[in-house]
């Protein structure tokens, strides 16, 4: 990471709500490692004769509906959960950024395939795709969350893909082509730092995203097989029994709420302290407006600011780069 990339995440950690995030997710981070182990029970272990208690001194966050240790469930159920999103955005990680990257400077034929490709998995649905996948290679969390991380590559590759492009005409890059550098080392050198703080806010907000699709996918019993629990395994039985314990719904999805928001909340101190103006899941749209292409020259109508380099502009309709 460059001096100029590391700068912008280091004032987004100074701000207290990036901190109070990061807080948050260290204990989750602590729990997803060692949870099964500080769990002060067995989270299997069943006991008939306490069946749906309320919280006591042996049971902190009482017992569900097999008379197993709330509390040890929930800490249990971390790792699983939490890994479980780690493998979805790592995957679509690895498939969207390199090619979002690649698309803008190896020419023609590469940028339709890809651009192609990301429409064609941009129309599954998310639920339908994954249960049809684990249907077909087995019903297991490595396969899950491979069928997530497949529907959220795109967003990677748009989002790497629409920052990039405002650099690849910039006069250091074109020196660097008459010069006779590598397609490679221009990435790697000059265009990996300017697109890294919107890879930043892309990464935080789709590790939100992912945990609430391995949530949902939990709770409909797809991925991570029962008695093991999960938070959206423990949101779903809890849901079954309302009428004697109508607070217990409340426990895991808590964990899904703070561990979602703390990750949105790191994105928004990114994307504040580094100008970003475009929301790599959609919740906003680029904002248009009217900035200079160069210091000191007439504001050109239509432009919208690229993200991750203020004062830079391009037409609203992408300008294609090809080698």
């Amino acid at each position: 990471m460059t001096r100029k990339a590391a700068g912008p995440l280091r004032r987004a950690a100074r701000l207290r709500s990036t901190k109070i995030a990061l807080v948050i997710l260290g204990v989750v981070a602590v729990l997803g490692f060692a949870g099964g182990a500080l769990a002060p029970s067995d989270p299997l272990a069943q006991d008939t004769s306490n069946l749906l208690a309320g919280p006591s001194g042996a049971h902190w966050l009482g017992t569900d509906y097999l008379g197993r240790d709330v509390l040890s469930r929930l800490m249990d159920a971390t790792g699983r959960s939490v890994v479980g999103a780690v493998e979805a955005v790592a995957v679509a990680f690895l498939l969207g950024v390199p090619t979002g990257l690649g698309s803008v400077v190896f020419g023609r034929v590469f940028e339709w395939v890809t651009q192609r490709l990301v429409d064609a998995v941009m129309t599954l649905p998310y639920i339908i795709f994954a249960i049809a996948v684990t249907g077909i290679i087995g019903n297991g969390r490595d396969q899950a969350m491979l069928a997530i991380g497949v529907l959220l590559a795109p967003l990677f590759f748009r989002v790497t893909r629409a920052a990039a492009l405002g650099f690849t005409r910039a006069q250091y890059v074109e020196v660097a082509e008459l010069l006779g550098a590598s397609r490679g080392w221009i990435i790697r050198t000059h265009i990996w730092s300017k697109v890294l703080p919107t890879v930043a806010v892309t990464t935080a907000q789709l590790s939100a995203a992912a945990l609430l699709a391995v949530s949902s996918l939990s709770f409909l019993g797809i991925g991570v097989k029962p008695p093991a629990p999960t938070w959206g395994g423990m949101l779903s039985s809890d849901l079954g029994f309302l009428a004697q314990q109508p607070w217990a719904p409340a426990i895991p999805a808590l964990a899904i709420m703070l561990t979602a928001g703390s990750l949105n909340a790191i994105a928004d101190a990114i994307r504040d302290t580094t100008g970003i103006a475009v929301d790599p899941i959609g919740r906003g749209a680029p904002r248009p407006e009217a900035v200079p292409a160069v210091p000191g020259a007439a504001a050109v109508p239509g432009a919208s600011v690229v993200p991750g380099a203020p004062g830079a502009a391009i037409p609203e309709q992408e300008e294609r780069i090809h080698a």
